[in-house]
């Protein structure tokens, strides 16, 4: 018998946190969003709400649904209270020790039926679910961004995950409206495993003066007709994330074609992020992006 999930928890209130816990909020699950941040809780509560204005001006949702989504979100700033949570979702910075270090504390104060479950998008889900005091009832859940416009979602069971879990996870994803793809626990699943060492590929064509960050933009999105440019996406994405999957996937698989390129690690190791710090392959300080190479 699969689990019921009514209650869910999101550990972050960051760009995957509150994309979850708005499509949580507006599917009916009373949603308990945390961060150790109230400024990050609050700018992430003002996030889902100019998202839900926008699809309310779309009339993809009512005002009415709108006002009810917003009303079953509650904010903590304590994994206390997110003791009674049915499910509980991490989205944390995607390195394995930080995310270890929170299913610890956890743990410790949820209740025993519970699932746990990472959004992480390359890290192993057998290492993780180790971590924890239940590695039966713990699996990936891992979402696209923007959460609220992605109609995927990864499933990721670890060696131990059992069938109760699986199926109270499917059955909550479908409840969102996302379709689910099932992935084995490889470094980086579906998804990134395809994805990542393309756009590691266009910085490598950047790195070596194949073309500009403009030229190589344009040629994918003309050429290939992507909606973005793999380096305009690796901004979107967050330079430190590609990074970090990027090494998951070098170290994991041992194989030198998914090597960082050198100008990707530069870039990081400058602050220049992408989108979240306002530099990245693009400068977006002034009236609209411009290309930093």
């Amino acid at each position: 018998m699969a689990a019921v999930i009514k209650k869910v928890g999101v550990i972050g209130a960051g760009q995957m946190g509150n994309g979850i816990a708005h499509v949580a909020a507006l599917a009916g699950f009373d949603v308990v969003l945390n961060d150790v941040s109230a400024d990050r809780l609050k700018s992430g509560m003002a996030t889902i709400n100019g998202n839900l204005a926008r699809q309310v001006s779309k009339k993809a949702v009512s005002e009415d649904e709108k006002s009810k989504a917003m009303a079953r979100i509650k904010l903590a700033e304590k994994l206390d209270d997110l003791a009674d949570c049915d499910l509980v979702i991490e989205t944390a910075v995607e390195k394995e020790e930080v995310k270890r270090k929170i299913f610890h504390e956890l743990c410790a104060v949820l209740k025993p039926e519970a699932i746990v479950a990472s959004d992480t998008s390359s890290i192993s889900i057998t290492r993780l679910a180790a971590a924890t005091d239940r590695p039966e009832r713990f699996i990936g859940i891992h979402f696209m961004n923007p959460v609220p416009l992605m109609e995927l979602v990864e499933l990721i069971r670890g060696i131990a995950t059992d069938d109760s879990t699986f199926e109270a996870s499917k059955e909550f994803v479908g409840k969102l409206g996302k379709q689910v793809a099932v992935s084995e626990d490889f470094p980086a699943f579906i998804v990134n495993r395809i994805l990542l060492p393309m756009i590691n590929e266009a910085i490598y064509t950047l790195y070596e003066g194949v073309g500009n960050v403009e030229a190589i933009d344009a040629a994918m999105k003309l050429g290939a007709h992507h909606p973005m440019g793999p380096l305009e996406l690796a901004d979107f994405i967050g330079l430190d994330t590609c990074l970090s999957i990027m090494q998951v996937l070098h170290e994991g698989l041992a194989d030198s074609k998914y090597r960082p390129c050198p100008l990707l690690v530069k870039y990081v190791e400058a602050g220049w992020l992408g989108r979240k710090t306002q530099r990245g392959f693009y400068d977006y300080r002034g009236a609209k992006p411009v290309p930093t190479r």
